[in-house]
């Protein structure tokens, strides 16, 4: 009971950064970006989770959506339904975890399109009064309803929009005043881009690349009385390589970077009027001032200025622009188009995060079902709270080989 108190009280004061100025002192480097909504960022399905939380350019599956949609306009499969489930800090609860579907159907050669359910669950959180009084049980969540249509602009390469509506249901009956969920739409705009299979010396080979410029939509609040919260708007940029040894061994190689495309935290200062060196919080001193901007642009924008922006406005210039950049490199062994076995490792700059974990996962296939299992170790001296667990994720493959793309 007390682990899912503090787990809830964790959970909101890590989004509640994200909605009051953070006031730090020049002398300070880390300047980790916060957004609204961060379970976004969470990779949903076991095979991209396997390759280093990727999947802008890795080959079409069922969970395209939730990384660029316009790969469904390659897909060799009719339709496809995807279900997974990912344990989150399974280490200290059983009732916390991240759920999705995912539905897609290749309408013709040229097009398709999808819809998914995205649902993280911070699970039953119990309040007592005191001894004589009924339990009140919470049950905060968020979700995620998407939609999206690929078209096929040319035999190689296909673009995507999908649209998505959020909901964030955090606040708490009896304990907030006004406990209505807060909601939001945001856009996906995505591009793919698949060669044809080349003869090499001793293998053919095949290119892909992709982008996707993620969760673009306006601010929200989390409660009437706050500030407004960016959504974790995200670029990512992805490449790679398919090694065709012949129809029963291929080797695919991938690379992705990401960016947030939400402005980073200035360095907040002060000016010393009465000369003793400190800051005086007494409005009615004559050594107070209001808290000033020292290095670094304003953050409070509008969620276009702030794409535009997050490009530029690191306090430290272009070498903490870079570390804003996340970099992940995977790799996929396909036996048969029946067994795979993959590993990725994802890097994120101990300043802004310092996520960094290897994984590995598996794949089975069985008639027209997938399994695909995943696990993470962490690599970074920070805890992940995904660190040491297993991710499942199930896809129903319908019409197969309805479409022949070589």
């Amino acid at each position: 009971m007390r682990n899912r108190i503090l787990l809830l009280v964790a959970f909101s004061f890590v989004l509640k950064l994200t909605a009051q100025e953070t006031v730090i002192l020049p002398n300070q480097d880390n300047r980790v970006i916060t957004t609204g909504v961060p379970f976004l960022l969470i990779a949903p399905d076991a095979r991209a989770a396997s390759m280093g939380d990727m999947g802008v350019a890795t080959s079409v599956d069922a969970f395209s959506q939730q990384w660029n949609s316009s790969k469904y306009a390659f897909s060799e499969t009719k339709s496809g339904i995807g279900v997974s489930y990912t344990p989150y800090l399974s280490k200290l609860v059983n009732d916390i975890f991240l759920g999705n579907v995912t539905y897609f159907n290749r309408i013709d050669e040229r097009s398709a399109f999808a819809a998914s359910l995205k649902y993280f669950s911070l699970g039953d959180i119990e309040f007592v009064a005191d001894e004589f009084s009924e339990a009140l049980i919470q049950r905060p969540n968020e979700l995620t309803i998407d939609a999206s249509y690929a078209l096929r602009l040319t035999d190689q390469f296909a673009m995507s929009v999908a649209m998505r509506y959020l909901r964030s249901d955090l606040r708490l009956d009896g304990v907030d005043g006004d406990s209505s969920p807060a909601s939001t739409f945001g856009v996906d705009i995505s591009g793919y881009y698949q060669s044809e299979e080349e003869a090499y010396a001793d293998f053919n080979g095949r290119w892909r690349a992709g982008f996707a410029i993620q969760n673009i939509g306006p601010k929200f609040k989390y409660d009437d009385a706050g500030q407004e919260n960016f959504q974790p708007t995200n670029l990512r940029l992805g490449a790679g390589f398919d090694f065709i040894f012949d129809d029963y061994n291929k080797v695919s190689v991938t690379a992705e970077v990401a960016k947030l495309l939400v402005p980073t935290p200035p360095i907040y200062g002060y000016v010393d009027t009465d000369g003793n060196g400190e800051q005086n919080n007494n409005p009615d001193s004559a050594g107070y001032e209001p808290t000033i901007i020292v290095e670094g642009k304003d953050p409070d924008v509008g969620f276009l200025a702030g794409m535009f922006q997050s490009f530029g406005d690191a306090p430290d210039g272009f070498s903490e622009e870079m570390k804003e950049f996340t970099w992940a490199l995977g790799v996929e062994y396909l036996y048969q188009d029946s067994f795979a076995f993959r590993a990725g490792y994802f890097n994120e700059s101990e300043d802004k995060g310092a996520r960094k974990f290897l994984a590995l996962g598996a794949g089975f296939k069985a008639s027209i079902v997938n399994i695909d299992l995943s696990y993470l170790f962490s690599a970074s001296k920070i805890q992940s709270p995904l660190e040491n667990t297993l991710r499942f994720s199930l896809t129903f493959n319908i019409g197969e080989g309805a479409y022949q793309e070589y």
